[in-house]
């Protein structure tokens, strides 16, 4: 033999053997080759905030580009080998990269890109690839299941431990009714009087704190609380609310809470531990009730529908409020928020089918819209994380019962 044949001997005993493996190898190559570039195309504009990030720490460009197609095929070729929900696909893919590709992490490490930055870009990638390839992100969330009831608004909820939950809403006569989750089975309705005219927020700053806001019959702001041991009586605040109102904490006795005023305008009052401030004028034009959350001291995101039924987004960063921002969408009913963690954002929304639908930022990008298909829900849907990934999701039916699914 001119050369080594790099088979062996089944060769001698295969005509064309050889060449059969080497063609074999050649569409196989071209085959993954395609599916990178197809992955890469479909992705590439949502890269663009990374390379930004990037570029503040005088990354270079094409080095960014040649590291985030080097994650996206690693990605690509363990795909198969990976199991779970997104989350946990994501962090199986995070440390393949981070095992097979070392050198990625050094070479930014080199630049002073700062580690969570680093593995908050690199997930952020393998979750784009993976969104990409044929992943229902519905196949994370159980089904809708009936918590019955008779409701007349939609709900609110609240945590103030690792798996308990208290929601509440409006019933027959206008009261408010609360159903609590203490990590074993749900309580009965329980009646908290009062005379509602919208639906109810709620949100805990401490263990065994919650606070409930509504709009009562003179279109004022109300104020109700649990401190432990008993419920207060409803504390009137005032205001002339044309919306249910949000409420956000981003500390122990902190609350702030945000309405739509008559001129359409969101309006915001805080509590800051000693009093009630007056009413701040935040403007814009929304059309729909706020839903707000913290995910850290001195952080409030504030979510709205706008006048093309498209969700907007406004934030507090601990200096200044942010513009208003345009996340596109088409909304029919008003947005609730939810936060997993620093940096970590969960949007959902009734669609124009009555579908739930669910948008989140990562920390580097916001998602498309995604429907969690189900049963179709008649009010604007609650949301709220007690740990982890967790996320527990409420909404009416169409009987006028409580719905609740979670995302596993």
């Amino acid at each position: 033999m001119d050369r080594l044949d790099p088979y062996g001997m089944f060769s001698a005993y295969v005509p064309g053997f050889t060449e059969m493996l080497i063609d074999y190898h050649d569409r196989e190559n071209s085959e993954r080759n395609q599916e990178m570039e197809n992955i890469w195309r479909m992705i590439r504009p949502k890269l663009q905030p990374l390379y930004a990030k990037l570029q503040q720490y005088y990354v270079p460009r094409n080095i960014s580009r040649y590291m985030f197609r080097v994650i996206v095929q690693t990605a690509l070729d363990h795909k198969e080998h990976v199991e779970g929900t997104m989350d946990q696909k994501i962090e199986q893919l995070f440390q393949l990269t981070r095992r097979n590709s070392p050198w990625l992490f050094t070479v930014l490490q080199a630049y002073r890109v700062p580690e969570n930055e680093i593995e908050q870009i690199v997930r952020s990638i393998i979750r784009l690839v993976l969104e990409n390839i044929g992943y229902r992100p519905e196949q994370d969330w159980s089904a809708w299941e009936s918590l019955g009831g008779t409701l007349t608004s939609g709900p609110a909820v609240a945590s103030w431990g690792r798996d308990r939950l208290d929601v509440f809403a409006r019933g027959e006569r206008h009261q408010l009714l609360h159903k609590w989750w203490d990590g074993v089975r749900w309580s009965d309705w329980e009646n908290l009087s009062g005379t509602l005219t919208s639906s109810p927020a709620a949100v805990s700053w401490g263990e065994n704190r919650i606070d409930v806001f509504g709009r009562g019959p003179e279109r004022q702001l109300l104020h109700k609380w649990w401190d432990g041991v008993r419920w207060s009586e409803w504390e009137d605040l005032g205001g002339v609310l044309s919306s249910t109102p949000a409420v956000a904490s981003w500390e122990a006795n902190r609350l702030d809470v945000f309405v739509r005023g008559e001129d359409r305008h969101l309006y915001h009052k805080w509590w800051d531990g000693v009093r009630w401030s007056e009413w701040e004028n935040l403007g814009g034009i929304i059309t729909s009730a706020p839903g707000a959350v913290s995910w850290g001291k001195q952080r409030i995101d504030v979510f709205a529908r706008g006048a093309e039924r498209q969700l907007l987004h406004k934030w507090w960063d601990g200096v200044r409020w942010s513009h208003w921002e345009d996340l596109k969408g088409i909304l029919t009913s008003s947005p609730a928020a939810a936060s997993r963690g620093k940096n970590r954002l969960d949007i959902f929304a009734r669609g124009g089918n009555h579908e739930l639908l669910y948008k989140y930022w990562d920390g580097a990008h916001w998602s498309e819209f995604l429907h969690l298909d189900g049963r179709r829900i008649t009010s604007e849907p609650a949301a709220i994380s007690w740990g982890g990934n967790r996320l527990d999701v409420f909404a009416r039916g169409e009987r006028n019962e409580l719905l609740h699914r979670w995302k596993r």
